[in-house]
């Protein structure tokens, strides 16, 4: 992934030196994925020392706990923890870090790692459109429309809740029933002492405190990341300063994510534009809802659907807010097919590589297809009743 980011970047900068990119378009892009960037550093630095401080290993040992060995409960815990996460946190956040505290579940009470490791990256993408904080996608379509947090929460309450619901029957039929997992019953794990009972308290509350500020703060949603950060970066620099390395900070997003930018952009710029105005057209009805809806889902499989939200967005007429939000939807729930279709899941590949966890390629994208398309449907279905 370093080559992959170097490289992307390194091609957005040759297009814009050479004139293939115009410096307005860039500096536009620049404009608008500069806070994001903050945002997304900041929280995954937060979420990374609270993954340290034990905050989700607490919550994991606790939710194997109250299953009591039921995989019913257990499924249901599961998909309630992980969509909790990406609601609040972020997907980022819920693939850097919730991935190793499931698998490391899965490993300590016995069951098999891919149920839960499928749970975490579909929940990752598709319960990510309730609040403009749980994607870098929400904020910028925030931005567009005009909605405060709790505002886009209440557009997009009734989406999120049939796209949740979508993941959790795809989730079930294809991975966690009997068939499937391969177990009736498991053993849960002993409870866990936090190993710094003060730390844990801190960074659980600062969590707490993002949450509130994000849906109460009149601030840049950025600003409110920042501050919680820090709170957590004093409570590590005063109880565990050797934990504070450079190397927290998630530099291959930093740069993948410009350089993706400049990339697409350019391609926008030279007939992507076009194209896709004629392809999602301009109507606001439930036909042209999922019209838009299944443009973004197709091409975010295709290149990523950060950047094709960016251009898709430029082709939607102003005005035509639920056309914006369909299009938020098929570039969030709809990029599950191809591991690159969004850095959750790009993320989430290296976290199972990296915990030893084979991941089946084709079963991946078969059952991600089946996901994409009803989980893509079902919230936007909702999207159009509750115009």
């Amino acid at each position: 992934m370093d080559l992959l980011a170097c490289s992307l970047l390194a091609c957005g900068l040759i297009l814009l030196a050479t004139g293939a990119l115009p410096a307005q378009a860039a500096g536009d892009v620049a404009r608008r994925t500069a806070p994001l960037l903050v945002f997304l550093a900041t929280v995954i630095v937060m979420a990374e020392l609270m993954g340290r401080a034990q905050v989700f290993d607490v919550l994991a040992g606790g939710i194997s706990r109250i299953g009591r060995g039921s995989y019913v409960r257990l499924f249901g815990l599961c998909v309630l923890l992980a969509s909790a996460t990406t609601l609040v946190l972020n997907l980022d956040t819920t693939a850097v870090l919730l991935t190793p505290v499931m698998l490391a579940m899965a490993a300590r009470v016995g069951i098999a790692p891919l149920p839960l490791a499928m749970t975490t990256v579909w929940l990752a993408n598709t319960a990510s459109l309730l609040l403009p904080v749980s994607n870098l996608t929400n904020l910028l379509a925030a931005d567009r429309v005009g909605l405060s947090a709790g505002g886009f929460a209440a557009r997009m309450w009734a989406p999120q809740v049939a796209a949740i619901a979508a993941t959790a029957v795809c989730l079930w039929a294809m991975y966690w029933r009997r068939g499937r997992r391969g177990a009736d019953r498991y053993v849960p794990t002993a409870a866990l002492r936090p190993s710094d009972p003060v730390l844990f308290r801190v960074c659980a509350l600062a969590c707490v405190g993002f949450l509130v500020a994000i849906l109460v703060a009149p601030v840049p949603l950025w600003v409110n990341s920042l501050a919680a950060a820090l709170v957590v970066v004093v409570a590590f620099a005063l109880r565990r300063p050797g934990e504070l390395r450079l190397s927290l900070v998630p530099w291959r997003l930093l740069v993948m994510v410009p350089g993706m930018f400049l990339v697409v952009e350019t391609v926008n710029v030279h007939g992507l534009h076009s194209l896709l105005t004629h392809a999602m057209g301009a109507g606001e009805h439930a036909a042209g809802l999922f019209r838009s809806a299944a443009v973004g889902a197709g091409l975010s499989n295709v290149l990523n659907n950060l950047p094709v939200y960016l251009a898709g967005e430029s082709a939607v007429p102003e005005g035509n807010r639920d056309q914006l939000l369909a299009l938020l939807i098929g570039t969030n729930v709809g990029a599950l097919v191809t591991p690159w279709a969004s850095l959750a899941t790009l993320l989430w590949f290296e976290r199972c590589r990296t915990a030893g966890v084979r991941i089946p390629l084709a079963r991946f994208v078969g059952t991600g297809l089946v996901l994409a398309v009803t989980g893509t449907a079902a919230a936007t279905g909702a999207l159009a009743l509750t115009s």
